[in-house]
């Protein structure tokens, strides 16, 4: 006798399981959560895998996603402890590591996410050799180097979410003070995310009209409009929402959603990604730090290369120079 489901359906052709676009997002804590929600309801792939160590927490959490099925175009969600769950995926998405808390720098977290990283990155690759990975977990520019050491893949192919967020909230600061849509708004940090990043003041414009032919003391200590509050509102914006909430998640989901949009879209929109700067603006050592990348469905197909001036130029490799300190005593 047939089954309830072979009545109503007649299978014509044998369908091939493999998925055609799939993101494993590794560690499922509140931004490997957010970047779900978000890749979710922009219908980037066909296929979400959620890999997390701590299994209760991994499948509730799936539960919860599969359940609003009807509301998105995902047709296939799963999870597991075991990281062959990530096999044959197009982006793997780092988020795991310990929780940056209160008052605590990202400098702080490296060396306990460094181990965590060597544990999970070779089985991805194994799996997955030919993704490219998007690292999100802190210090994003320290860890996206490791990664890239630990993981044997091309140094285009591992990429980290650096100052795409903190050229998010540059661009709304920007226009919260003139009025203005943020989307209107352009400006760039670059270089570490974190303290020591750097604002393209050269560069900010709305409409094409550089803020600084306006005034030429923008974002210095003798601005009277004082202009510089914004950069350091940047800063200050993770560690203010920390002390508030406990953690951040959405502004980082969306920025990560935004960067996946790029690569898996192949879109080639420019954003301020973490990549090897070996060789830039005077940088000698083997570092990752944010500058403008064109993205596509290879990772990181060019560098922008913008014309800082002496200040600028200074500040980024003075940016060098603090995650290098940090970076050649890790042990991996």
């Amino acid at each position: 006798m047939s089954s309830v489901k072979e009545r109503p359906i007649a299978n014509l052709v044998a369908e091939d399981e493999r998925s055609q676009c799939k993101i494993t997002i590794v560690g499922v804590g509140a931004v490997g959560m957010a970047c779900a929600v978000t890749i979710l309801l922009k219908d980037l792939v066909d296929e979400l895998a959620l890999f997390d160590v701590a299994e209760n927490k991994l499948k509730g959490k799936t539960m919860d996603l599969q359940h609003g099925s009807l509301f998105f175009s995902t047709s296939k969600i799963v999870s597991g402890k075991d990281i062959k769950i990530s096999a044959n995926s197009k982006l793997v998405i780092v988020t795991a590591g310990a929780r940056q808390l209160e008052g605590e720098s990202r400098l702080a977290l490296v060396q306990h996410n460094v181990n965590i990283m060597k544990s999970i990155i070779p089985p991805i690759v194994q799996h997955s050799p030919d993704c490219k990975m998007l690292i999100v977990s802190n210090p994003v520019d320290i860890l996206t180097f490791v990664v890239w050491k630990i993981s044997g893949l091309p140094a285009t192919r591992v990429i980290g979410s650096g100052c795409n967020l903190d050229s998010a909230r540059f661009r709304y600061l920007i226009g919260e003070k003139l009025g203005v849509h943020p989307a209107s708004c352009h400006g760039w940090i670059i270089g570490e995310h974190d303290d020591s990043s750097v604002p393209l003041w050269s560069g900010v414009n709305v409409a094409g009209v550089p803020l600084k032919s306006l005034n030429p003391e923008l974002g210095t200590d003798s601005d009277k409009e004082q202009w510089n509050i914004v950069h350091k509102q940047v800063v200050e914006s993770a560690y203010e929402v920390i002390k508030l909430k406990g953690y951040t998640s959405w502004a980082i989901g969306l920025s990560v959603t935004n960067l996946a949009g790029s690569i898996l879209k192949n879109l080639r929109k420019v954003h301020p990604v973490s990549t090897l700067v070996k060789g830039l603006y005077g940088v000698k050592e083997e570092i990752f730090l944010s500058v403008p990348c064109i993205l596509g469905k290879n990772g990181v197909s060019d560098i922008v290369k913008v014309n800082l001036n002496s200040q600028e130029e200074a500040l980024f490799k003075k940016s060098a120079d603090i995650l290098w300190n940090v970076q050649k005593d890790l042990k991996f």
